[in-house]
């Protein structure tokens, strides 16, 4: 394990233990801006740190910063020595209730979940660190919203880790089913490749037609000359 390594997750369990005598439970998402599929969120909580998870986590991070294969690695870990739980909001509610309350939404069940397993564990009293720099919406638990929280709460990475591996798997099962928006590669979003196939095929039950409005009305302007 590099010396950095071992700074930064030691740093990751740190943050989460400075939050005072809580039970720390950790939450994040995945997919809010893509134009296809569902947005997934996942909670986790540590109930052991020993040293060797410690040693095993060494390269947890933001799960943006790693590679596939590493993320792969890490998910395994996380989810034998963790008690977690993931959501998946599909397209539909998307639409019906926006984006960024899709994905407050699955935080708040992927956490509710967690702590329905949680809670009898201890009498801490259970703080929610929510990645990024909102509170997750008619939710009895005490939170905490935390601004790049992937990459400063050992919690938060963990989620991050799970709510990504996640949703990639779920891309490419339904890349297998239309592959010709290669979703296995974009992951959903909208890459000049993604469009050229949308304006070819046209759209799925799993695109998100909230997203596309702005390049249906460029293709609608560009077509009246």
């Amino acid at each position: 394990m590099k010396a950095s390594e071992t700074s930064h997750i030691i740093e990751l369990f740190a943050f989460d233990k400075s939050q005072g005598k809580f039970l720390i439970i950790g939450t994040d998402e995945a997919g809010r801006g893509p134009a296809a599929g569902g947005v997934f969120a996942s909670a986790v909580y540590f109930p052991n740190t020993t040293d060797e998870l410690i040693k095993e986590l060494s390269i947890l991070n933001d799960s943006k910063q790693l590679s596939k294969k590493k993320r792969e690695t890490l998910y395994d870990i996380v989810k034998k020595n963790t008690i977690n739980s993931t959501i998946c909001i599909e397209v539909k509610e998307i639409e019906e209730i926006n984006i960024l309350n899709a994905s407050l939404r699955a935080m708040k069940l992927a956490v509710e979940d967690v702590i329905s397993q949680v809670k009898n564990l201890d009498n801490k009293e259970i703080l929610t660190l929510v990645d990024g720099n909102k509170f997750i919406k008619d939710f009895k638990y005490p939170q905490k919203w935390v601004i790049k929280g992937d990459s400063r709460s050992a919690s938060i990475a963990a989620a991050s880790i799970l709510a990504k591996v996640s949703r990639d798997r779920y891309m490419e099962e339904l890349d297998s089913k239309y592959p010709q928006y290669n979703w296995a590669k974009n992951a959903g979003y909208l890459t000049k490749e993604h469009l050229a196939a949308i304006d070819k095929y046209g759209l799925t039950e799993f695109h998100r037609p909230s997203f596309l409005k702005k390049h249906f009305e460029k293709q609608k302007q560009l077509s009246l000359f």
